[in-house]
């Protein structure tokens, strides 16, 4: 029985140790030092054959792209969540589709910006001061209003991609380029096609 007591005792005395005091340092932002890195400058971390010009060029253009896209994927968001009508099946499936499409882009750019030792934008209200997107109202608005929204952010999503595509193939970014062309415009403008068609004014006929 001794020697069951001292086990015990032994137990005890290591579960109230110092790993019982470890204890999470908080609020340590506010006496943080300097930032590892700074908004809006870029560093030469990895080794990517580009100078120190063309990746600020890419990485400021890229923020702008990635700011457009991260809030046209929350229109198709609100979109969703607020669409009504006869159509209302149709469009609240295909703007949940286009949001995670959209997601997925956004992903695609901010990984880029890190690989071209830039920092990507993250934060909404960050967002709201750098898109060119208008201000979408908080109002639930009919769905042919819904879809000229979000075919006018495409437009201005697109009009940026063209002249970022070619800046970047001018300075030999080839993988900017590729994520412009290849991520961002094509999925911009296969989602330009899906949504325009609800709009289409048809005529009704009937077959003889």
């Amino acid at each position: 029985m001794a020697k069951s007591s001292a086990t015990t005792k032994t137990k005890d005395t290591q579960t109230s140790g110092p790993a019982s005091s470890i204890q999470p340092i908080m609020n340590q932002q506010f006496d943080a030092p300097k930032p590892l890195q700074k908004y809006g400058t870029v560093s030469q971390r990895l080794p990517i054959g580009l100078d120190e010009k063309t990746r600020q060029q890419s990485v400021t253009q890229l923020n702008q792209l990635l700011a457009d896209t991260m809030t046209l994927r929350d229109m198709y968001k609100k979109h969703h969540w607020q669409v009504v009508g006869p159509t209302f099946y149709q469009l609240h499936l295909l703007y949940d589709k286009h949001y995670e499409e959209q997601s997925t882009i956004v992903d695609t750019i901010a990984e880029r910006i890190q690989i071209l030792g830039g920092v990507a934008i993250a934060m909404a209200h960050d967002v709201a001061e750098l898109t060119t997107i208008p201000r979408t109202p908080r109002d639930r608005e009919e769905a042919p209003i819904q879809v000229s929204r979000l075919l006018e952010a495409h437009q201005i999503i697109l009009k940026n991609c063209h002249d970022y595509a070619k800046q970047a193939d001018e300075a030999g970014d080839d993988g900017t380029n590729d994520v412009v062309v290849s991520d961002v415009m094509r999925t911009n403008e296969l989602q330009v096609w899906f949504v325009s068609e609800h709009v289409v004014d048809t005529q009704l006929v009937r077959s003889e």
